[in-house]
């Protein structure tokens, strides 16, 4: 059997739906819905060294993936990154077991091409022939090229000041670009809008249950990569907060297995101060965020002012023993420069908001000597250089 995907379920009210049509929100809550699979029937016919015999890469996790008939997956190589000992900061910090997970080796540069993969192979096997895509740029770059791979049509819809990068590179991979005066809750709207007059699926941030599942792969990787241990805490930059939910979920499932044992890592979000919705509704003891006021970063990626799964990303720090703090622009630029200077990692500033994290999380005690801690860096900083100054 190739995936035991089994049904979907509202995250809201837990009603259950069908998994065999085109959905994007519940129908009875409007909230996310995740796809849930036949975990008995798995643990009973398959084990965890499954995998490990299989070529690395997002896709040897199938059984717990959405793609029900493996000539509907649509990649161009996703996943299988490595997880790298940052032994020299890990020394600076005083941490025996300080790990980075560098996704920025993931086509298109970052990790927004497991979500997307999922995503369009699943909707296109059941039916799609096209997509809308509201991005704050990576993920619109992405979703270009994953349309242009399976000869799927793609318009998408970017903030003005979206970086250029991500404008030439979806323009590169044949998609229609469209540039909104605004942010990317903006672009959103004008998304869901074309999407429902030209008959198109839109792709917005968990508004639609299978781009999370390519997300969650990232942790599925980390346990093996571990040695199927899972890691104490993992650090992670939190736009729309999809890498959270789905990896918190995939620990969830991996447990219910057998397949490792313990608890789920502490998951630690990081935000940008001139956008921290999350923080502040964590701190508050709120259930959801309230929209952020002129949301300004130059980390694009947490430029989200009012993430739709807000009450997904809250309960998954929450139940970890997690927490969420913000830095500041001028702090992720130089923990760029720290990451490539002692570890040769060039990362995004959204990755190197972790790092920044990490050295004030150590020096509050939060994180100790012994924790396996994992970073997150989202990106490739090959894709930030104008952040760096050049040498005249």
């Amino acid at each position: 059997m190739f995936s035991y995907l089994d049904h979907l379920e509202c995250t809201q009210c837990g009603k259950t739906c069908s998994h065999t049509q085109l959905i994007k929100v519940s129908p009875c809550c409007g909230k996310v819905l995740f796809p849930r699979y036949d975990l008995p029937r798995l643990r009973r016919e398959v084990n965890r060294e499954t995998w490990s015999q299989r070529p690395e890469g997002m896709w040897r996790f199938t059984e717990l993936l959405p793609v029900e008939d493996p000539a509907n997956i649509i990649t161009l190589g996703e996943g299988g990154t490595p997880l790298l000992k940052a032994a020299n900061l890990g020394k600076k910090l005083g941490l025996q077991h300080l790990f980075i997970k560098e996704e920025g080796l993931n086509p298109t540069g970052t990790f927004k091409a497991r979500g997307i993969s999922a995503a369009v192979s699943r909707a296109k096997e059941l039916g799609a022939t096209g997509f809308t895509m509201p991005s704050a740029g990576n993920a619109a770059g992405a979703s270009a090229a994953y349309c242009a791979r399976g000869g799927l049509e793609s318009k998408v819809f970017m903030p003005q000041d979206a970086p250029d990068t991500n404008k030439k590179e979806s323009l590169l991979a044949g998609s229609e670009l469209n540039l909104v005066d605004g942010l990317i809750s903006d672009a959103g709207r004008q998304a869901v809008a074309v999407a429902e007059e030209h008959g198109l699926f839109d792709l917005s941030t968990m508004k639609e249950p299978y781009r999370a599942e390519g997300k969650k792969t990232m942790g599925l990787e980390i346990v093996m990569q571990l040695g199927w241990r899972l890691p104490d805490a993992i650090i992670y930059p939190t736009g729309g907060g999809t890498g959270i939910i789905g990896m918190h979920k995939g620990f969830q499932e991996l447990l219910e297995l057998g397949w490792v044992e313990g608890t789920p890592p502490k998951f630690i979000a990081v935000q940008a101060v001139g956008c921290q919705p999350v923080v502040k509704a964590f701190h508050d003891g709120a259930l959801n965020v309230e929209p952020w006021p002129d949301a300004q970063t130059l980390a694009d990626g947490l430029r989200v002012p009012s993430p739709f799964a807000d009450y997904l990303i809250l309960q998954a720090l929450r139940e970890t023993g997690g927490t969420a703090l913000a830095v500041e622009d001028r702090e992720m630029v130089d923990g760029m420069y720290e990451l490539a200077t002692d570890e040769g990692i060039i990362a995004c500033p959204e990755g190197a908001a972790t790092l920044v994290a990490l050295k004030r999380l150590v020096n509050q005690g939060f994180l100790g000597s012994d924790d396996t801690i994992v970073l997150l860096n989202t990106g490739s900083g090959y894709k930030y250089m104008h952040l760096i100054k050049a040498v005249a």
